[in-house]
């Protein structure tokens, strides 16, 4: 009796969850590089791309670039952009913390 309880709870939920669906999606997969992008119709987007930085050596490491978006509960627009690279992830947004000026 339990199962079909949180069966059918389950099933609800599923019912009652919002249809998303995707807009847009690109990529371009190569060698030394890659880009993406992804839209769906809740409002979140993402893009990307990277490049393989000192190919052949013991430097070789992937640099990226990009940024996402989503609608938050309070209904606004929150964009984040970022650089991922040999200095960390390096993320910059309007609604995000800044470090003091040492």
């Amino acid at each position: 009796m339990k199962f079909a309880i949180v069966l059918f709870a389950l099933f609800a939920v599923a019912l009652a969850a919002p249809t998303v669906e995707v807009l847009r999606s690109d990529s371009n997969v190569g060698i030394d590089n890659y880009s993406y992008a992804v839209e769906t119709s809740d409002g979140t987007s993402k893009s990307e791309e990277g490049v393989l930085k000192n190919a052949g050596t013991e430097l070789e490491a992937i640099s990226t670039h990009g940024s996402f978006s989503y609608v938050g509960p309070d209904g606004q627009t929150y964009t984040v952009t970022y650089v991922a690279d040999e200095n960390g992830f390096q993320p910059q947004g309007a609604h995000l913390p800044v470090a003091p000026v040492a």
